[in-house]
């Protein structure tokens, strides 16, 4: 008897009485028309471009006379205006954004190859330690130097000491450089700045 009335149930159609609030269909609502398979799609003009803020009012008589002004002055004056309008209205320095390191492709490098280089040397700040050779008599003093000016412990200093000529430390001053080529010196190792 349950089975019964379950069927029934279960192989009842839908009505369109029993089809009601959010999940009723487009095609039951009374007020829907399909469009006509005949007719030609809507066409919208786009305009020839996009201005997020509409329409603008015409500048006004006084605007156009000021701009007809400073494109009268001399290229000497006109250099004058931006930072000159720039302290007026307070407007922040716009500063410069730094390339260096970025890869820019092959249109960067072709462009200023020798100028870039003879800038970098110039302007080098960080400089990197290296450890070329030691006495193998000094060999635990050059590894407890190399453990005072680097975090390392025994072991990988030991190591590190052993893979000789090898980088100790990277980007440090050129005083800091000093200092720890001296101190590698008096512990017996030769070590460079590059």
């Amino acid at each position: 008897m349950k089975l019964l009335a379950f069927l029934k149930v279960v192989r009842a159609p839908p009505t369109l009485s029993k089809i009601t609030g959010p999940l009723q269909c487009r095609l039951f609502q009374p007020d829907f028309v399909p469009r006509d398979p005949k007719a030609k799609p809507k066409r919208y003009k786009y305009p020839a471009f996009y201005d997020p803020y509409g329409p603008k009012p015409p500048p006004s008589d006084k605007i156009i006379q000021l701009a007809e002004r400073i494109a009268a002055l001399p290229p000497e004056e006109l250099k004058q205006i931006g930072p000159t309008l720039r302290d007026k209205l307070r407007h922040p320095k716009m500063e410069p954004i730094s390339t260096e390191g970025m890869d820019l492709g092959p249109q960067a490098g072709a462009a200023g190859g020798s100028a870039k280089s003879e800038e970098k040397k110039a302007e080098k700040t960080a400089f990197d330690v290296k450890l070329e050779k030691f006495d193998a008599a000094a060999k635990i003093k050059v590894i407890k130097e190399v453990r005072a000016f680097t975090n390392l412990g025994l072991k990988e200093a030991k190591d590190l000491v052993e893979k000789a000529p090898v980088l100790l430390k990277q980007g440090v001053t050129k005083e800091e450089a000093n200092d720890i080529i001296e101190k590698l010196k008096t512990a017996g190792g030769v070590a460079v700045m590059e």
